[in-house]
């Protein structure tokens, strides 16, 4: 019998080499289907539950899906198969996917059927529809859960396509100061995007940076710099200690963590004195784009002193700005970093189009000062 694995991959390559299954579909399905692409970015959850449950269907027809615990009368454990064949498979395959299992999210987790009456709150109730009547789909009306997938899988190619773009090189490199591409930054962080996600802009650019000091400053010889996570994702859930990690010998060496809509304060030092006493790096840096917030300053001096000195960590707390600038001298090359951040944006699959045309819009201004 044909894996898990198998079969979610050869599903998804009829999607890439666009097999059409949308005439077997009803135009409720279809609907539904696109509302689920739309938002699968923010609703991982909700997607992989969906394409294990389908998967499921396809290999054990008798099985009811909506009964997806064991604990449930006739169930069967679909967290089980998604933490083992179907995210790590999501992965391989570039799709979206959670950290362990998409059983993960409380809203998705509750023992209850999958029924339309299902009581979990799944915070969008338009998302919670669309799944509920897609599963019902294939359960009550027999729909063929491989038809549902491919077109899943081609909307959410589709809609990828459409939200990359394509970021100009620089004409005259030889011309970048620091000083234009830290204005060029600071425009882009601070800029009004009216959605979210635009937190994600400076993890990205220090992770450009990281990506060259590890090979250029000594500091950071025989470290590694761990892949970056989905910024969704809690720092609890995705057990990590900080927005940026780097590793030494195995050990967590030094973290980064950053705020750009929150001010420091006394709240954010203790969550990370927690999670200092928890992974024992020697180096904690919170960066944000405000300043400190001055009625906490005192305790925050005292939280850092005591860190060191029972735990002997670091706690480094600046501006994001002034950092990147100070890090901006100590690398050599400004255009390697800008085609590294340049890349970064355009294939990040959480950031919004708005995001990424800004960027192309400030390139576009700084090619012409070049």
């Amino acid at each position: 019998m044909i894996s898990y694995s198998e079969l979610l991959e050869s599903i998804y390559n009829e999607a890439i080499n666009n097999r059409n299954y949308i005439e077997k579909l009803n135009f409720q399905t279809v609907e539904n289907i696109k509302i689920i692409s739309k938002k699968v970015e923010n609703q991982k959850g909700v997607f992989t539950v969906l394409v294990t449950l389908s998967i499921y269907k396809i290999l054990h027809k008798n099985q009811d899906i909506r009964l997806h615990q064991s604990q449930l009368k006739n169930g069967f454990s679909g967290r089980t198969i998604d933490t083992k064949y179907i995210t790590p498979t999501l992965k391989k395959l570039n799709l979206p996917s959670m950290s362990e299992s998409g059983w993960l999210t409380r809203s998705l987790e509750q023992p209850y059927p999958y029924t339309l009456e299902y009581e979990g709150k799944i915070g969008n109730k338009q998302i919670k529809k669309a799944f509920l009547e897609l599963i019902n789909d294939i359960e009550i009306n027999k729909v063929d859960s491989k038809y549902i997938l491919v077109e899943l899988f081609k909307q959410i190619i589709e809609l990828r396509k459409i939200n990359k773009i394509s970021i100009k090189p620089l004409e005259n490199p030889e011309r970048l100061t620091i000083s234009k591409i830290v204005n060029l930054l600071d425009e882009q962080f601070k800029f009004n995007y009216k959605t979210f996600g635009g937190s994600k802009l400076p993890v990205l650019a220090f992770y450009s940076i990281y990506k060259i000091l590890l090979n250029e400053v000594s500091r950071y010889k025989n470290t590694t710099l761990k892949e970056l996570g989905s910024h969704r994702a809690s720092d609890k859930s995705s057990k990590s200690a900080g927005d940026i990690e780097i590793f030494k010998d195995e050990k967590l060496f030094e973290v980064i963590e950053i705020k750009l809509n929150k001010p420091i304060d006394l709240n954010i030092l203790m969550i990370a004195r927690e999670k200092i006493i928890r992974h024992n790096p020697k180096r904690y840096y919170i960066l944000s784009y405000f300043e400190i917030d001055k009625s906490d300053e005192k305790n925050i001096d005292k939280i850092i002193s005591k860190v060191k000195s029972k735990h002997g960590c670091q706690i480094i707390v600046n501006g994001i700005m002034p950092t990147l600038k100070y890090y901006m001298r100590l690398i050599d090359d400004l255009v390697i970093f800008f085609n590294l951040y340049s890349e970064m944006i355009s294939i990040d699959k959480e950031l919004k189009t708005t995001h990424k045309q800004k960027w192309k819009d400030l390139t576009k201004e700084l090619n012409s000062e070049l």
